[in-house]
């Protein structure tokens, strides 16, 4: 057994006791300890002085260490999978997808530190010149709820392999699956001690990771409201800050398309893991000529589907997070109503089990249109012209995913050229992520920063240059 609740916390914090909680049923899943903001400090004095022996370690054990996680995600998949069924509310195929891409983060990782460090440049002088990377030193990860496992292991598993230490705040409602899971199987991977710190905690923790100055980058990913504080605190600090934030994407759907096709792609964007996933389909764009028997068909599917407890039923959805999460979902789909979108199928719950819901008409004073709901609601809106759908999917001030529907596929990806975001699928929705892939978005979804593949060379090492002489240099004084 991986997490045994009398020994899953080993690092001892001063902060509240918190009951893990099942938002299925609302029982307590066990206690945690919370870090205080004195901990922030306690672990990133201790990281820095475990960093520097990690870094000088070799890469090939390094790699190992990374490895051996990966291996471990597989070997305690049942473990882990009921822990993000039962805490997260995912369904169990959206916790197995977490742990097959989590896993591979971990190899991606392994693959890392073997990567080439740097370049020889050109010199005007008769020396040798080159970069080289070097790892950053401490890198505090600040990650949520909604994709815990995955938005933890991403940062945590490259950062590592690179050489750095790593303090994590996962989201206190998914502080085992999301942060002492992860300590768990890097430890039995035989990461060394300090090198990875979990704290589980509030916004203040989240501060005061911000503020340390042992702490020199952030890895954050959550909302854009707490993304501007945390550039705005880093930028005050001089500090490297990556934000992957929130977003409202947008399906094309062309008049071309095959709808018996794209209906189970859209319901999918709009509604896996409750649309609680930072790339869910917020906006449906569908040709006019296509618009009536889309959201006829798109609310048929939303009505097939089952929303319930995951771990004791097989559903298609279960539980959104917590109460104010649903409170903030029916608020923007009543709000929406009122102002003349019309609900075509669900906009009711029992308890935290929102249903999957259509809301046709929608237009730029639908709030579930315009704002990232963060639940499973897909807003329906119509255009007629090409021109029309650049301008409705341009609009706003994210800048995440962008999925196209058509089957004329050189048309859809000359359409992808013209609207701006981090990530575009031609001839799927806006949800995906692999370990090899850039990830990321632009604007109010983030600073252009991207974790994945080669990418997180930039997230977590530094770029140096050295000249080197045979003979110390002279000059004219």
């Amino acid at each position: 057994m991986l997490l045994d609740t009398q020994t899953w916390q080993p690092q001892p914090l001063t902060g509240a006791e918190y009951t893990v909680t099942e938002p299925a049923t609302g029982e307590s899943l066990g206690t945690v300890t919370l870090a205080s903001e004195q901990d922030v400090e306690t672990a990133a004095r201790a990281a820095v002085t475990a960093q520097g022996a990690w870094a000088k370690t070799p890469y090939s054990v390094r790699a190992a260490v990374l490895r051996r996680a990966g291996d471990l995600l597989a070997v305690h998949t049942d473990e882990l999978r009921d822990w993000l069924v039962r805490e997260s509310g995912s369904v169990p195929d959206k916790a197995g997808f977490e742990l097959h891409v989590a896993a591979q983060e971990c190899y991606e990782a392994a693959a890392l530190a073997s990567h080439p460090t740097g370049q020889v440049l050109p010199s005007e002088a008769p020396r040798l010149s080159y970069t080289r990377r070097v790892p950053v030193g401490v890198v505090g990860v600040i990650a949520p709820f909604n994709a815990p496992l995955i938005l933890a292991v991403r940062s945590v598993a490259p950062a590592l392999a690179l050489g750095n230490a790593v303090v994590l705040k996962p989201d206190p409602r998914t502080a085992v699956c999301g942060g002492l899971a992860v300590a768990a199987v890097f430890a039995e991977a035989g990461l060394p001690e300090d090198l990875l710190h979990v704290l589980p905690g509030g916004p203040d923790v989240g501060q005061e990771l911000v503020a340390d100055p042992h702490v020199p980058v952030i890895s954050f990913t959550g909302s854009t409201a707490a993304g501007r504080a945390i550039a705005e605190a880093g930028g005050h600090h001089l500090k490297r800050v990556h934000l992957e934030l929130g977003g409202n994407s947008a399906l094309i759907v062309l008049e071309d398309a095959d709808l018996d096709a794209v209906v189970s792609s859209a319901a999918w964007g709009s509604f896996f893991h409750q649309g609680q996933i930072c790339m869910t389909t917020g906006r449906h764009l569908v040709h006019a000529s296509l618009y009536e028997d889309y959201v006829e068909r798109l609310a048929a599917k939303a009505d097939t589907l089952t929303v319930g407890d995951p771990y004791r039923e097989k559903v298609h959805l279960g539980p959104v997070i917590d109460a104010s999460q649903l409170a903030r979902i029916h608020g923007l789909v009543a709000a929406s109503t009122a102002r003349g979108a019309k609900l075509v199928a669900g906009g009711t719950h029992r308890g935290l089990f929102y249903r999957p819901t259509v809301l046709a008409g929608a237009d730029d004073t639908t709030p579930a249109y315009t704002e990232e709901v963060f639940g499973p609601v897909a807003p329906v809106r119509p255009f007629t012209t090409t021109e029309e759908a650049v301008g409705l999917a341009s609009a706003g001030p994210y800048g995440l995913s962008l999925g196209i529907v058509t089957r004329d596929a050189v048309r859809g990806l000359d359409l992808a050229e013209r609207i701006p975001t981090g990530m575009a699928h031609i001839n799927d929705q806006t949800v995906g992520d692999e370990a090899v892939a850039p990830f990321g978005g632009l604007a109010a979804s983030g600073t252009g920063a991207r974790f994945g593949g080669e990418a997180n060379l930039d997230a977590f090492t530094d770029l140096r240059w050295t000249t080197v002489r045979g003979d110390v240099a002279t000059y004219p004084f």
